[in-house]
């Protein structure tokens, strides 16, 4: 059974822990539900935390002509933009380590891209739309990390993005804590498939910066390394590089199982190109093999468990699988 690190992960309070909402109420999300088992949760509500209190009146974000974004209370016309953005400032540096976020959506304090912006703070008419303040700053400081709303999280594609990436980055925020050049290796070898997924060049570039040609201290190479983890995870693997790996892993059995048995593999390759089953169909397939012929090192390969297995459930429907 693969062990793994708790990822630490921010969350807005009212997503299930605290009845903090502008009428309070509390939101019961099923993903985080299940999600608090594995992870440790840090909660917040900006709203809250800046005096607004609750119930409240509802805020709202205002672009009027030239002054820029300001966050408006329309029954009081109180302007808490300064509040927010200290807030958020004192907020995100408080955090020691840290490896997500989990946000509320369409929150003119949390949301990460789909607030509504208004032009004026009575009766206007909205413009567009964007993050929130506290949203914003959490991007601009660390969306270089697993970071979504919970509405974007009810889709599985970007939810298993979204955990890939979290319980990835969570393993080496505690690998750098050593920072042994022998453990990066180990960590390089046992994400190999997986990264070959996301990004096959970013990949061999990772292990171009552990080889060190440059002699550069452990220090660096793992700030290079890091840096360069994040590229990689910057955005999910496509279907099509899932099919690349898939091959490349078969290559590793020809010699070892029949012909009825590939073409039954190929079957379900051609199955998962036409999004007819999910990627845990022929993975599954692979990873039996991997045991049946004793083979150690596909074992251990992320790829086949990148986050705890009982969190599969909340993603493979089969349906919708980006092949792009």
């Amino acid at each position: 059974m693969t062990s793994f690190e708790i990822p630490i992960v921010v969350v807005s309070k009212c997503l299930g822990f605290d009845a903090c909402r502008y009428n309070g109420e509390m939101l019961h999300d099923a993903v985080l539900e299940k999600l608090a088992d594995y992870v440790r949760i840090i909660t917040t509500c900006p709203e809250v935390e800046i005096g607004l209190g609750t119930p409240r009146d509802p805020i709202r974000i205002v672009e009027e002509g030239q002054q820029g974004l300001k966050l408006i209370q329309p029954a009081t016309s109180k302007d808490v933009t300064g509040d927010m953005n200290r807030f958020s400032t004192d907020f995100l540096g408080s955090l020691s380590e840290v490896d997500g976020f989990i946000l509320k959506s369409r929150s003119p304090s949390c949301a990460l891209k789909d607030a509504k912006v208004f032009t004026g703070v009575e009766k206007a008419p909205v413009k567009g739309k964007g993050p929130g303040l506290f949203g914003f700053a959490v991007l601009e400081k660390y969306g270089h990390l697993a970071v979504e709303d919970e509405g974007r999280l009810k889709n599985y594609s970007i939810r298993e993005h979204f955990l890939i990436k979290l319980f990835t980055l969570a393993r080496f925020r505690q690998l750098k804590k050593a920072s042994s050049h022998k453990a990066l290796v180990e960590f390089q070898s046992q994400n190999k498939y997986l990264f070959m997924a996301y990004h096959q060049i970013q990949q061999k570039k990772l292990g171009k910066i552990i080889a060190n040609l440059e002699q550069n201290s452990i220090k660096e190479v793992y700030r290079s390394y890091e840096q360069g983890l994040y590229e990689l995870l910057e955005r999910p693997a496509t279907g099509q590089s899932n099919i690349n790996v898939l091959f490349h892993i078969l290559g590793y059995f020809k010699h070892s199982i029949s012909a009825k048995e590939k073409a039954f593999f190929l079957s379900l390759i051609e199955k998962y190109r036409g999004m007819k089953v999910p990627l845990s169909s022929p993975l599954g397939v692979l990873k039996a093999w991997a045991v049946r012929f004793d083979n150690e090192y596909l074992m251990k390969q992320s790829y086949f468990e990148p986050y705890p297995e009982a969190l599969v459930e909340l993603l493979d429907s089969g349906k919708g699988r980006d092949l792009s």
